[in-house]
């Protein structure tokens, strides 16, 4: 079975943000591992080197096998084993994450969430998270790990509509809002 786009755009006081929830059979001090610890991280997503109780810290994709640049991370809250918010990459680049934890009933659920910069350009992040999360459930759950070739192009054009939809809203309630209409 393929798997399905996750994914939901939603508007917070900072800008548009790419969320996505995964549910695990597991404590959340477990699930909160593969978050904080560098090596956990390493099996799903990259890898990271510093101190997180800092604020700073050097993060490293290493899911698609490249040797890619470190990129300097701002953390700006990191309530374990509940939430973490950080600013990922160079001033100019940086994305917005927050990761918060909830468990219940013996089940954690994860919700990752990443601030986009443009609903235009950044659309495609949206294959790449579902490809990320799915992976983590994968390693969580000692499961074969997914290909990338079921996550794009199968899954661009459903984030691509979200995106073109939330664009279009937005550029009406501007209208609205300088005509002095409600929308």
């Amino acid at each position: 079975m393929m798997p399905q786009p996750t994914g939901r755009l939603v508007r917070k006081d900072d800008g548009v943000y790419l969320v996505l929830d995964r549910m695990f059979k597991a404590p959340i001090e477990e699930v909160w591992t593969f978050f904080s610890r560098s090596p956990r991280l390493a099996e799903w997503l990259g890898e990271y080197k510093g101190t997180g109780s800092t604020g700073a810290v050097k993060f490293r994709m290493t899911v698609d096998g490249d040797d890619n640049d470190w990129q300097d991370v701002s953390v700006m809250e990191c309530s374990a084993p509940h939430r973490l918010h950080a600013d990922v990459g160079g001033a100019d680049a940086s994305h917005r994450m927050f990761v918060h934890l909830r468990e219940a009933s013996g089940h954690t659920t994860v919700t990752v969430g990443r601030r986009l910069r443009s609903l235009v350009e950044e659309a495609d992040s949206g294959p790449r998270w579902d490809y990320y999360l799915d992976r983590l459930v994968a390693v969580h759950d000692h499961k074969p790990l997914p290909e990338w070739s079921s996550y794009s192009p199968a899954m661009t054009e459903h984030y691509r509509t979200l995106c073109r939809e939330l664009d279009r809203d937005l550029r009406s309630e501007h209208t609205a809002a300088r005509s002095g209409t409600a929308g």
